[in-house]
């Protein structure tokens, strides 16, 4: 696809083509990521992570204030696949002093060895 470079202000430009716009999702102010390869300019979309939209949620939570919170929705009981019954869950297994698990009640009944 041929695009004509322009000047505007100080700078070059280019117009999109609305079908090589649609295709990345730009739309008007759109940020774009070039990069300059061998003789070559490459323009992407940005895709943000699931931290950077993590933190524009919380940056959001703090601009809104503590009065805006959303409401919090009853869902109901877990079903199916969500509830989660093994022995993490029922207290049987908890994580030991180096990190591994073990029974619960094996903790307070081992014996130190002896030297």
């Amino acid at each position: 696809m041929r695009v004509k470079v322009a000047k505007w202000g100080n700078s070059l430009g280019i117009r999109l083509p609305s079908a090589a716009a649609d295709s990345v999702g730009a739309t008007a102010g759109s940020e774009l990521d070039l990069t300059i390869e061998v003789g070559e300019l490459r323009l992407r979309s940005i895709r943000k992570t699931s931290a950077q939209l993590l933190e524009e949620v919380l940056d959001e939570m703090e601009r809104l204030g503590p009065g805006q919170e959303p409401e919090t929705v009853d869902w109901g009981p877990d079903r199916g696949s969500e509830i989660i019954d093994d022995d993490y869950s029922r207290g049987i297994l908890v994580e030991g002093p180096d990190g591994a698990p073990v029974r619960a009640g094996s903790l307070a009944t081992r014996q130190p060895k002896k030297r």
